[in-house]
């Protein structure tokens, strides 16, 4: 949820009346920062009332690069180019062109937040359908020494989760004075 509603927004507009009062009146009379005023008034006049509504907008790659590519052709500032385009956070712009200096357009391409899912496929192949228990397991002996070293590695990094999971827990049982159940 935004801070200001758009009808609040819409009203400090009306009140800066296309220049009748300055900026910084319409903030010490509403109580906010004059810089927000102004994107909100150059918003206004770029967009409408919609230039005043939330947005939740995630932009990708060739969109971000024709942004960049317009503000350096017409020597924009960001805070034009945010009002032009109708982007919301001006400083995301400085972040897009940090990006496409150190990678080009890849670097552009929005990417997914936050961790993995969910734990990573192992990097050996699992049993398919076709082998049975009674061929019982792999023969180590027959796989190379990359795939030993790769099922190494992958239950390696099982262990160390299953520790850090047991150590976390332990200490959440210390934090909430409670004994450990017996399983």
């Amino acid at each position: 949820m935004s801070k200001y509603s758009s009808t609040f927004r819409q009203e400090v507009v009306a009140y800066y009346g296309g220049g009748e009062h300055s900026y910084r009146e319409v903030g010490l009379r509403f109580g906010l920062d004059y810089s927000m005023i102004r994107r909100w008034v150059a918003s206004h006049a770029a967009h409408g009332v919609a230039g005043l509504s939330r947005k939740h907008s995630h932009y990708d790659a060739h969109f971000r690069l024709s942004v960049l590519e317009r503000m350096w052709k017409d020597g924009l500032s960001r805070r034009q180019a945010a009002a032009l385009f109708d982007i919301r956070s001006i400083g995301c712009l400085s972040v897009w062109e940090r990006q496409y200096e150190r990678g080009g357009l890849e670097a552009l391409a929005p990417r997914r937040r936050g961790g993995s899912r969910s734990m990573p496929k192992p990097p050996f192949a699992a049993p398919s359908d076709t082998d049975t228990v009674k061929d019982g397991p792999p023969d180590d002996e027959a796989k190379s020494r990359q795939e030993l070293l790769a099922e190494l590695a992958y239950l390696r990094m099982e262990n160390a989760y299953l520790k850090k999971l047991e150590a976390l827990t332990q200490a959440r049982r210390a934090v909430s004075g409670r004994k450990p159940s017996k399983r």
